[in-house]
C-alpha cells in the first residue's frame, strides 16, 4: 500500500482512500506535506491539524468551483466540489466524536455533495428510506437504460458514509452495466448516526427490510433482482442481512468480517490494526455504548457463526491476502459455512495483482471492477434462472 506517512497506517489509509477516490495526487500532497511532522506522533495525535491542512485544499477548491459556476463552466465545478467532498468526508473520518462542530463539518460535506450531483450527475438522487418513525438517508444512482433494472444495496462499515460508497465509483461501474445502485447510511454509519443518532445493531436484517421494501416501491428496480453488498464491516452487516431477509437475490461480503467481536479482543491485545484514529471512542460512539467492557461483552455476538449456513442466494466473498485488519482466515470461515448458498465464490486478492490490503485500498478499482463484474453476471444467470456452480478463486 502506498505509504505516504511511515508507519502510520491509520493515516496512510485516509490517504489512498482519497486518492481511489477520484482525488487528485497533487492536492492529496498539500493538504498532507504540512502534517508530515504530525503524522509521526501516532494516530491519534494531530488528528486536528490533518482536518485543518486537508479543509485548507477543500477550501481552495470550493473557490475554484464557484468562480467556473459563474463563468458557466458547470462540468469543471461539479467535479470540483466532489473532489472537495472526498477530502473534507475523509479528514472528518479522521476526526474524534467529540471533536467540535463535527456536525458542521459532515453537513457541508452534504452540500458539497449535492452541488456535485446538481452539475455533473443528475442520474445520482438523495432518497430517504423509511425505518421505525424516522428514515435512512441514501443516495440512489440508476444507469441510463429502461427499466425495471437490477439493484444493488450499498452498505459502508464502521467508519465510512455513503459519500465514501459514492466517490468510491462502484455506483457507477454498477450503471454502466445497467445496474442502480442504493447506497445507504446504516444505523451506526453517516447522516443516520451523526444527524439522526441512530446506533449499529446485531440483527442487520432489520435494516435490509427497510431498503428492500422501499426499493419495491421504486417501479424503475426489478424487486426480484435486489442484491446486497456490504464492506469492511459491512462483511459482517450484508451476510447477517441475507441469511434472514430472503428477498435479497444475492450477497456480497467485501470483506470477510466474520468474527469481529474478536478483532475487537484481539484490538486491545493490539494485535492487527485498527481503521480510524480515536478507536475506542469512535466504536463505542457507533454502538451507542459508554462503557468499554460492556462494548466488548456485546460485541462478542457481532459474529457468523451459525448465520452464514442460513444464505441461501448466490454469495461471493472477496479479501485481501494482506488485510491487517481483519485476518484472511474469516474470508476460508464464512466460504466453508455458506453451504447452503446455490452459488458461494471466495475471491482472495494477493499483493503480487493489488487489491491486498483491507477491502483492497491499495488497488481499489481492480476489487470494486470484480465485484460489479461478478454482481453482473449473476443477475444476468438469475434472470435468466440459469444453475450455477460453487467455486474457489
Amino acid at each position: 500500500m502506498f505509504e505516504y506517512f511511515p508507519g502510520n497506517y491509520v493515516w496512510n489509509l485516509g490517504v489512498v482512500a482519497a486518492l481511489n477516490s477520484g482525488g487528485y495526487i497533487d492536492e492529496v500532497d498539500r493538504a498532507c506535506r504540512p502534517i508530515r511532522d504530525a503524522a509521526t506522533r501516532g494516530e491519534d495525535a494531530g488528528t486536528e491539524e490533518f482536518l485543518a491542512s486537508w479543509t485548507a485544499v477543500v477550501d481552495d477548491l470550493v473557490e475554484a468551483a464557484g468562480n467556473d459556476r459563474a463563468v458557466g463552466r458547470t462540468r469543471s465545478a461539479g467535479r470540483a466540489y466532489a473532489r472537495a467532498a472526498n477530502y473534507l468526508i475523509h479528514a472528518e473520518r479522521m476526526q474524534s466524536p467529540q471533536t467540535p462542530d463535527r456536525n458542521a463539518i459532515y453537513r457541508r460535506v452534504l452540500d458539497l455533495m449535492q452541488q456535485s450531483f446538481d452539475l455533473v450527475d443528475p442520474n445520482t438522487v438523495r432518497v430517504s428510506i423509511p425505518f421505525r418513525d424516522t428514515t435512512l438517508p441514501a443516495y440512489f444512482t440508476r444507469p441510463d437504460v429502461a427499466g425495471p433494472v437490477p439493484c444493488m444495496i450499498v452498505w459502508n462499515g464502521l467508519d465510512s458514509t455513503k459519500e465514501h460508497m459514492y466517490l468510491s465509483g462502484f455506483a457507477h461501474e454498477l450503471a454502466e452495466r445497467g445496474i442502480a445502485t442504493l447506497m445507504v447510511d446504516c444505523p451506526g454509519s453517516g447522516e443516520a448516526l451523526r444527524l439522526q443518532g441512530l446506533t449499529a445493531q446485531i440483527e442487520t436484517e432489520e435494516w435490509a427490510a427497510a431498503c428492500v421494501d422501499y426499493l419495491e416501491t421504486v417501479d424503475y428496480v426489478d424487486p426480484a433482482r435486489i442484491g446486497l453488498v456490504g464492506w469492511s464491516l459491512g462483511g459482517y452487516y450484508a451476510p447477517r442481512a441475507a441469511a434472514f431477509e430472503k428477498r435479497l437475490a444475492l450477497c456480497v461480503a467485501w470483506g470477510a468480517n466474520h468474527d469481529w467481536g474478536k478483532v475487537q479482543r484481539r484490538r486491545i491485545e493490539r494485535e492487527g490494526e485498527r481503521p480510524v484514529p480515536h478507536y475506542w471512542n469512535h466504536v463505542q460512539w457507533v454502538w451507542g455504548e459508554n462503557d468499554l467492557d460492556t462494548f466488548l461483552n456485546n460485541a462478542d455476538g457481532v459474529n457468523l457463526d451459525g448465520v452464514v449456513e442460513k444464505i441461501t442466494v448466490p454469495f461471493l466473498i472477496v479479501h485481501g491476502e494482506n488485510d491487517r485488519q481483519i485476518p484472511l482466515e474469516y474470508a476460508h470461515r464464512s466460504y466453508e459455512q455458506a453451504t447452503a448458498s446455490p452459488k458461494r465464490q471466495l475471491r482472495i486478492f494477493t499483493a503480487r495483482e493489488g487489491g491486498a490490503e483491507h477491502i483492497g485500498l491499495d488497488n481499489f478499482p481492480l476489487v470494486s471492477t470484480y465485484i460489479a463484474d461478478w454482481v453482473t453476471e449473476t443477475f444476468a444467470e438469475l434472470g435468466a434462472d440459469q444453475p450455477t456452480a460453487s467455486a474457489v478463486g
